[in-house]
């Protein structure tokens, strides 16, 4: 997830990891702000992997700690993301 500034620069980043085989919510791999938000985002592009544009999922996640999972008020809106991603995913085949 990310949010952008005025400027176009990405004001924040978090990379999220998902196992949907164990059963449990996704955790915070990653995170950061300014440059290193930079950082996170050219990173995921650079391994294919997809970067969604949400400012304020973005801040709710920068709260969590790294390793952490996701608190459980924001399983809806990380689940819409995740369920997007694999929609999107299945249809580039």
């Amino acid at each position: 997830m990310s949010g952008k500034n005025d400027t176009g620069k990405h004001d924040v980043a978090v990379a999220l990891g998902y196992d949907h085989g164990t059963g449990e919510a996704p955790r915070v791999l990653a995170k950061g702000r300014g440059a290193v938000a930079e950082r996170i985002i050219e990173s995921a592009q650079e391994h294919g992997v997809h970067v969604e544009e949400n400012p304020i999922l973005a801040e709710a996640l920068s709260q969590v700690e790294l390793d952490d999972k996701i608190p459980e008020d924001l399983y809806r809106a990380v689940a819409e993301v995740i369920s997007f991603v694999l929609y999107q995913t299945r249809n580039k085949r």
